[in-house]
């Protein structure tokens, strides 16, 4: 059964820096494309940064340029460095992984992100 754990998430002051991490469990990481997504209060969720076929990654507008995504397949893990954080960056954050070959998503049970003075 494939496990998904964020961590990371936290308080921080506009302007600031945060690291989410993604940890994977139960099956082969490399079979799986990556991504982030995050759900704000009374929103939609949103892609915010994803690994497409091919290993490019995509980000959302609105966070191009202040966020990275990466991943470490020895670690089985997924990370989201956010920089220049701002309030409306507020938000539930999930990690997910997509199957290359049977297209089934999984994902993480999300960590809380919030940007405030």
């Amino acid at each position: 059964q494939v496990q998904l754990v964020e961590s990371g998430g936290g308080l921080v002051q506009p302007g600031g820096s945060l690291r989410l991490s993604c940890t994977v469990s139960g099956s082969m990481f490399e079979l799986y494309r990556m991504g982030w997504y995050r759900q704000a209060p009374g929103k939609q969720r949103e892609s915010v940064a994803r690994f497409r076929t091919g290993g490019d990654m995509e980000y959302a507008d609105s966070v191009k340029g202040r966020f990275t995504i990466s991943r470490d397949n020895a670690k089985n893990s997924v990370y989201l460095q956010m920089n220049s954080l701002k309030p409306e960056d507020t938000a539930a954050y999930y990690c997910y992984a997509k199957h290359r070959f049977t297209g089934i998503d999984y994902w993480g049970p999300g960590t809380q992100v919030t940007v405030s003075s």
